[in-house]
């Protein structure tokens, strides 16, 4: 695999070696010891799996300490616009973001430690959104920042009229109003 590392330390675009011939193609879309080695130690216990149409926006969202998760995120079908918004106290890029388009056809993943808000918007039809998590879900530690929040400049690359959001995901504070747990 090879390791992109972005304007925010931690965060990290993963892009695996993919074997393509007539039959098809074959990559390891995950390897504990090269991840620890490339990446670092993250013991992930869970496995999650979306689906969803175009024009959702789903986030963003973080679990608060002491059950803050670090997810690797990818798309098995589709495309997505993928977001990660810095919410660690004292960071130099705190309230800034990293956003990176995953699909099938490019197979990036894209990993998102502890300490961040996260979202992502589907730019297809359709979208199948798997990620692994480092902690298990505790819905009294969730929290989220608004996915419009003016002050974060995310660019969701779709049009007003085509998003679609959850009623929860309508309401959320802005990062400014959010006392950030991290």
């Amino acid at each position: 695999m090879n390791i992109r590392n972005t304007e925010i330390e931690g965060v990290k675009i993963i892009e695996p070696r993919v074997f393509n011939d007539a039959r098809g193609y074959f990559f390891e879309s995950f390897s504990q010891r090269e991840f620890d080695e490339k990446v670092g130690k993250v013991n992930f216990v869970q496995d999650n799996e979306s689906k969803s149409c175009v024009g959702v926006v789903r986030g963003l969202h973080f679990q608060k300490p002491p059950y803050s998760q670090a997810k690797l995120v990818r798309v098995v079908k589709g495309r997505v616009l993928d977001v990660a918004v810095d919410l660690r106290k004292g960071s130099a890029t705190f309230g800034k973001h990293v956003a990176v388009e995953l699909s099938e056809e490019n197979k990036l993943q894209f990993f998102i430690p502890q300490g961040f808000a996260h979202g992502f918007a589907v730019l297809s039809d359709e979208a199948i959104f798997q990620y692994k998590c480092d902690n298990f879900y505790h819905p009294e530690c969730e929290g989220a920042i608004a996915w419009d929040d003016p002050d974060l400049g995310i660019d969701w690359k779709l049009p007003v009229e085509e998003r679609v959001l959850s009623e929860k995901d309508r309401h959320h504070p802005r990062l400014k109003d959010v006392e950030s747990p991290f």
